[in-house]
């Protein structure tokens, strides 16, 4: 199914960093510092590339497909290597998608939005008018970390131009409407992504999606009732987690060209390393 990859949020959010960058560049850094400057320059080099990193990032996220369950997968209940198989909470049976006509691998999930199944789903975005999946999570997670640390810097630039036009100009002068536009949309911002990050910094160390945060608080509720303990069965430590979603080399965790790890229809668990021979499972 095509989709239209310009939606308004996606308008709104980059206008907004053009906006931004416009006000940082020719009214605070140029202001302030001066941009013939050599602390100046390099403000301006510096936030130049975190905005460029931002945007590549940002249209990377909203054209990457999230990843799409192959018509002709089939869940082999009797493969060795896969102990784990999700069903359904009630019946017990394998998780099927009846809009899709086809079985569910783990952690899939139909998006009501985007019509589909999506593989590892984690969530529709509609700043992005992209679903966040298997195939486009660490580029959304890449593009989120950018965005902080260009909103950082913006915030960091605007308050010492503010501080700096305090002590020149206590009225404030022909900036003042400039540093009230850039507050009005720079600190909601910075809190918003900063918030957003956290999140999924934290859902990443654990190896879990924001739909199985919500399964798994229910999960836990119901195994604290009959007495049972509840452990995410995707959580394998700390560094495994970041490392099948992020990749094996470390020196490309961060760089937004290198691609996914696996196929998206299987990944390990915590049966896999305690050999478990339980051939099924329900997250």
């Amino acid at each position: 199914m095509r989709r239209s990859y310009i939606s308004l949020p996606i308008i709104v959010v980059l206008s907004t960093i053009f906006l931004l960058y416009y006000l940082m560049m020719f009214f605070v850094i140029d202001e302030w510092l001066g941009l013939k400057t050599s602390q100046g320059l390099f403000n301006a080099v510096a936030l130049t590339v975190f905005v460029c990193m931002s945007l590549s990032t940002y249209a990377m996220a909203i054209v990457r497909d999230p990843g799409h369950v192959p018509p002709s997968f089939m869940p082999d209940v009797e493969d060795p290597d896969s102990p784990l198989h999700e069903i359904k909470r009630k019946g017990g049976d394998l998780r099927y998608c009846q809009k899709c006509s086809h079985y569910k691998p783990p952690r899939a999930h139909h998006c009501r939005i985007c019509r589909r199944c999506v593989l590892r789903m984690d969530h529709h975005c509609v700043w992005i008018n992209n679903c966040v999946g298997h195939a486009n999570y660490k580029i959304f997670l890449v593009f989120v970390l950018y965005g902080v640390i260009a909103c950082i810097h913006c915030t960091i630039l605007l308050v010492g131009s503010v501080l700096n036009n305090v002590h020149t100009d206590p009225s404030g002068g022909s900036y003042k409407f400039v540093y009230i536009i850039s507050g009005v949309l720079l600190f909601p911002l910075t809190a918003a992504l900063t918030v957003l990050l956290g999140w999924h910094v934290y859902l990443l160390l654990s190896n879990k999606t924001t739909i199985e945060y919500h399964e798994g608080v229910r999960a836990m509720w119901l195994a604290e009732k009959v007495g049972n303990s509840y452990r995410h069965p995707y959580d394998l430590g700390a560094y495994e987690n970041l490392v099948s979603v992020l990749g094996t080399n470390v020196l490309t965790w961060l760089c937004p060209t290198s691609s996914h790890t696996g196929s998206g229809l299987r990944f390990r668990t915590s049966f896999d390393s305690t050999h478990s021979s339980s051939p099924r499972g329900h997250v």
